[in-house]
């Protein structure tokens, strides 16, 4: 099984797919793309600010924010689900285009909505940002490998997760001044323009084939893709190495949602003058940890020709919950700094090794495999907020904190344990490896 996934990790062959114009070509195109992303991700999390204040303004309910985050998991959690089945019949690039401009559209409505029609307005809103950020995501995750190659998915990956931290910092950081300075029309108008930007940059992008592998071409053709939808993504859940590996995916999404819930909580324990000051260090430090990450890994992969593995994915995820809790234990600020470094760049590299080799899999079945993914860590970010918003009413942040991602180490640690069994027996003939079978195998 776990053997499987460690070979998967170690073959950089070249995609068959690989962009036809070459591989500098290529990748100068994607870099363009991931400028357009950066961009678009930028006003997404500009507008997570802003769309919960406004939504607070207008129906005067704090439930009605709450119902707004749950109906917008709920979109992902959904769109997860038919992802898969999307990309069996469409092409990544088709689907990475028409959800930008779909989200635009829609942004351009809420602007335009007359007072009477907001509420609609802002639940349309919410189900196709939701749906919308999922497959996205799904597709650009799973076609990383015929824009680039195999060889330069680690690269990819890496450059794509920088953007969208650095756009998590900015948007986040900027919401505030964004919304008291030009009001929270502007700050629509700012989104819908970020998510024309990204349009346009896929639409500039050639893949090959557009994104879709060989078996989904003949798949789509024929009308069986149609059919064979629920049955691959059933076999995507039930292979146990890949089952695993998404389990923890999950696992670290409940996590997730613990720290993002009590971080205001604590901080404005420390200062209620400024509950803002730490929230907004600790997220600057955060992703100026998995920035330096991200080149980190680049270089390693530079040098040695190889991903960092799953193995990677089990130990960051360990490194990445630990320095979370520690977060909130009350150390000295210049310590908590340190922390929020580390946190950082643990959580660059489970993305990249965690992305990676997902991207393993054979085309036919890789955005089944990112959908089922997908649908998990909404489902766990989902779960977990209702679960920490009540949990916080009754204990420290420090005690939710620690049991929610206590569960992503206990997992993680049952995950490296089965790998380093695996190691021990032996990798299998590199003819029988996950990455010529599929992945992850029993």
């Amino acid at each position: 099984m776990t053997h499987d996934i460690e070979q998967a990790d170690e073959r950089p062959d070249r995609a068959p797919d690989a962009d036809p114009a070459g591989p500098a070509r290529g990748e100068r195109r994607y870099r363009f793309l991931v400028a357009g992303y950066s961009l678009s991700s930028y006003g997404t999390f500009l507008n997570m600010v802003a769309l919960n204040l406004f939504v607070y303004e207008t129906t005067g309910r704090a439930l009605a924010m709450g119902l707004f985050m749950a109906v917008r998991l709920g979109s992902g959690f959904f769109a997860g689900l038919a992802a898969g089945g999307l990309l069996a019949r469409f092409t990544a690039k088709s689907l990475m285009l028409w959800t930008n401009v779909a989200q635009a559209a829609v942004m351009l409505s809420l602007v335009f909505a007359p007072p009477g029609m907001r509420t609609a307005a802002l639940m349309t809103v919410s189900v196709v940002v939701g749906a919308c950020g999922t497959l996205f995501m799904v597709s650009l995750r799973s076609s990383i490998p015929e824009m680039v190659g195999d060889d330069r998915r680690s690269w990819a990956n890496s450059l794509s997760i920088t953007g969208r931290s650095l756009a998590m910092v900015a948007g986040f950081a900027s919401a505030g001044v964004v919304v008291s300075l030009v009001g929270y029309t502007a700050a629509f108008v700012v989104d819908m323009a970020t998510f024309v930007v990204c349009a346009v940059t896929v639409a500039l992008l050639p893949i090959a084939g557009g994104g879709r592998g060989r078996a989904d071409k003949e798949r789509a053709g024929s009308g069986a893709g149609r059919w064979r939808v629920p049955g691959a993504f059933l076999s995507s859940a039930a292979a146990p190495g890949l089952g695993l590996m998404v389990v923890l995916r999950g696992a670290d999404a409940l996590g997730s949602s613990s720290h993002n819930a009590a971080l205001p909580v604590y901080s404005a324990g420390l200062d209620a003058s400024h509950p803002a000051v730490f929230v907004s260090a600790f997220w600057c430090l955060w992703a100026l940890g998995n920035v330096v990450a991200q080149q980190s890994i680049q270089r390693y992969v530079k040098r040695t020709g190889r991903p960092v593995g799953a193995r990677g994915f089990g130990y960051g995820t360990c490194l990445m919950s630990g320095t979370f809790i520690l977060a909130f234990a009350g150390f000295p600020s210049a310590a908590t700094a340190v922390i929020a470094l580390v946190a950082g760049a643990a959580d660059g590299l489970t993305e990249v090794s965690y992305t990676s080799h997902l991207q393993t899999l054979p085309a036919d079945s890789r955005g089944h495999a990112f959908g089922l993914s997908a649908t998990v860590e909404n489902l766990g970010f989902g779960v977990g907020m209702i679960l920490v918003a009540a949990a916080l009413d009754r204990h420290s942040p420090l005690t939710v904190v620690a049991w929610s991602h206590g569960v992503a180490i206990v997992i993680a640690v049952v995950f490296l344990i089965r790998v380093a069994g695996a190691l021990r027996r032996g990798h299998v003939p590199a003819h029988r490896s996950g990455a010529d079978r599929g992945g992850p195998v029993p």
